[in-house]
């Protein structure tokens, strides 16, 4: 239940709700209740065993909080009519009292249930908000070790079993109880021996209800788990169909797919069967108790060894019938709610995901770059295998530093070092002699332009894409979008640049992706630019025009990029060569290929062949 109430505990105002659900919950059982009172004045005036005679209108006295006080002041009540008016002037008042108590109980009923949404809105709402919330706030390196698609059934399809399941318990866990004591408080009055009997049987069907709930929870584990690598299969196969369809793959997907669906339709099937079986055990459970009454209490009453009359016996099975629809709805909810519990245990699981890169308690804000970057003594690791080794240059302001070197080597993660999407094992790195996790990271990344060999972007209009994140004049889109050599093309799409391009831009040549985030960038304007292999993926015309645009962007400011062809970075200030995450050289280009045995010149000339 520790799962249950930590849920309960996204409900912002659930304090300020529950008093009050508490008296409407409390008001609808006593008006529900009252009704199952008026059955044995009901019955004995039917029967004629209610006279009445001015010898025999005895007041109640003194008001006590029992059944035998309110069953009194009603006979005194109903009496008084018959000797005024007749007896079916008092059965008029009996059902206009019945009529007022079941109205005033569905009342609030319905208000305690409204109540009931309010709370289960809330807490949907703040659980969907605060993991999404904490999920993008997450450092890079979490998204590349787990799947997107579980990541992604998490926030959605767990979500929902919690509201689905989980906050319609809420109901349960009040108001179901207190109409069970309301009840027994009812049959303890009417007769203490039976009540008792009752008391002695319901645990062990309780214990009988246990069993089949232990056993949902851990169907239920398997089931969300399951459908966790159904969405993640999807996402990956959506994300990479060109591939599969390339090599003819659409089969061997399908055949995994299929294999998948069916283990998840088994244990959904498996779970449900559970589920149901709940229901219709606790009711056969319950008229066996009742029957069980019946006939103990019938047998008593038959031979004149009880205290109840006839009229109190029917009132007592009458309300000791209604004792099984709590117990049930408390039963079939323990039931239900195991799947959501399961679920609530993966999304605070997700919730709970440390993120590595902390935030200094007194950071340091940077508005401008005034210096340099200064990587010193970096060395970093994935797992237990080392990724950079003693890294140390720096970038000075205005200047152009250049990463180069075989796939592998750490470049991109040297990289992302900079605008801290990670940090470093040992070492530091400053920026204008601040050390980076002294910096607040937003103010750091203010100062950051990216532009990476994948260009990033959304399913919108070309103008929300280039204005991402900044609010930007139409004119200062199209500036952006100009410095970029992306303007003409824009203007010829169908809308220009409010034209939709599609997931991830698939619309667009990747050329043209390119130039868009370009031109993003540019937008930005930022002091600091890290180019991520930024033409690597481009043919010759594209590139041709995408290195045009970042020679424009560059001009001026102090950029870090990471080169594939050699022939883009042959104007920077310095090149820095890794093999194995290791500088083996680094000078300008003319410094480099002077030593003809280096690395640097072999690729060079790799590149020429070529």
């Amino acid at each position: 239940m520790k799962t249950y109430f930590r849920l309960l505990g996204f409900a912002p105002s659930i304090k300020k709700y529950i008093p009050i659900y508490f008296l409407f919950s409390l008001l609808y059982i006593v008006f529900s209740q009252f009704n199952f009172i008026l059955i044995m004045p009901l019955l004995d005036l039917l029967f004629g065993k209610v006279q009445s005679t001015p010898a025999e209108l005895i007041e109640p006295g003194a008001f006590e909080f029992s059944i035998e006080y309110l069953i009194n002041s009603f006979n005194y009540y109903l009496k008084n009519i018959i000797l005024e008016s007749g007896a079916f002037e008092a059965l008029k008042v009996i059902c206009l009292v019945v009529i007022a108590a079941t109205f005033l109980s569905n009342v609030f009923r319905y208000l305690s249930q409204r109540l009931v949404e309010t709370i289960r809105a809330s807490i949907v709402r703040n659980i969907r908000e605060r993991v999404y919330n904490h999920t993008i706030s997450l450092n890079i390196g979490f998204f590349t070790n787990e799947r997107k698609g579980d990541i992604i059934s998490r926030i959605t399809t767990d979500i929902q079993e919690i509201e689905n399941r989980l906050t319609s318990t809420i109901s349960v866990i009040i108001k179901d109880p207190l109409m069970l004591l309301g009840y027994f408080f009812i049959l303890f009055s009417l007769s203490i021996k039976l009540t008792l009997f009752s008391l002695i049987i319901i645990p062990v069907m309780g214990g009988m209800i246990g069993v089949l709930v232990k056993q949902l929870k851990k169907d239920s584990q398997n089931t969300q788990n399951s459908l966790s690598r159904l969405i993640s299969m999807m996402d990956e196969t959506f994300s990479g169909l060109r591939v599969i369809k390339a090599f003819n793959a659409t089969g061997f997907i399908k055949n995994n797919f299929k294999k998948e669906n069916d283990y998840y339709a088994h244990k959904v099937r498996r779970m449900n069967v559970k589920k149901e079986l709940a229901s219709p055990t606790s009711e056969f459970l319950g008229v066996l108790l009742v029957s069980g009454i019946l006939l103990i209490g019938g047998y008593f009453v038959l031979a004149d060894q009880s205290s109840l009359s006839a009229s109190e016996f029917i009132a007592y099975l009458a309300v000791f019938s209604q004792v099984m629809r709590p117990a049930k709805s408390i039963t079939e909810a323990f039931s239900s709610v195991q799947r959501s519990l399961v679920a609530g245990d993966r999304v605070i699981e997700l919730m709970e995901k440390k993120n590595p890169i902390v935030e200094s308690m007194n950071p340091v804000f940077i508005k401008d770059f005034n210096d340099k970057i200064e990587l010193k003594n970096i060395n970093f690791y994935y797992g237990e295998k080392q990724v950079l080794k003693n890294i140390n240059f720096e970038v000075k302001k205005g200047k152009m530093v250049a990463l180069v070197g075989p796939s592998g080597g750490g470049k991109s993660t040297l990289a992302d070092l900079i605008p801290r999407f990670a940090d470093p094992k040992s070492g530091e790195i400053l920026v204008d002699g601040h050390e980076l996790k002294e910096i607040d990271i937003q103010s750091l990344r203010n100062l950051m332009g990216i532009v990476t060999q994948e260009a990033i972007l959304f399913n919108d209009s070309i103008f929300n894409n280039i204005s991402f994140g900044i609010e930007a004049s139409e004119e200062a889109v199209i500036r952006a979008a100009k410095i970029a050599n992306a303007h003409d093309f824009i203007m010829a799409t169908e809308d220009g640049y409010n034209t939709t391009i599609g997931d991830r831009g698939m619309r667009l040549s990747g050329g043209q992706r390119q130039r868009i985030s370009i031109a993003r960038a540019v937008l930005k304007n930022p002091p600091i630019l890290i180019l991520d292999e930024a033409t690597s993926a481009l043919d010759t015309e594209s590139e041709r025009m995408v290195q045009e645009a970042l020679n424009k962007l560059m001009m001026n400011r102090t950029s870090l990029v990471i080169a594939h062809r050699l022939s883009t970075i042959q104007e920077a200030d310095e090149i820095i060569v890794l093999q194995e995450g290791e500088i083996i050289e680094r000078g300008n280009h003319f410094d480099l290929i002077e030593n003809k045995h280096g690395l640097y010149t072999r690729l060079k000339q790799m590149q020429s062949l070529n």
